[in-house]
């Protein structure tokens, strides 16, 4: 594990392997971001609608399983009028 150091203005470089790991390369944008007691740098892609893209796949779509929840609910009420 690498260690750095701060500059004045609270700067750190990121290690050499480490940015290849990430693939972080200039101008990539990073979330840094709290994780309890200690922070985490995430490297963000450049073009986040295409990187989401197959994140909710399944074998429904959110629409179908909405409607079929839908229609156990209207069960549930029809017997409850009963």
């Amino acid at each position: 594990m690498p260690i750095v150091k701060t500059s004045a203005k609270g700067q750190i470089v990121i290690p050499k392997e480490i940015r290849e790991k990430l693939g972080i390369t200039p101008g990539t944008k990073v979330l840094l971001q709290m994780a309890e007691d200690h922070a985490e740098i995430v490297p963000l892609p450049e073009d986040p609608i295409h990187a989401m893209r197959g994140m909710m796949k399944g074998d429904k779509s959110m629409a179908e399983e909405l409607l079929e929840e839908r229609k156990r609910d209207d069960m549930i009420d029809e017997k409850h009028c009963l």
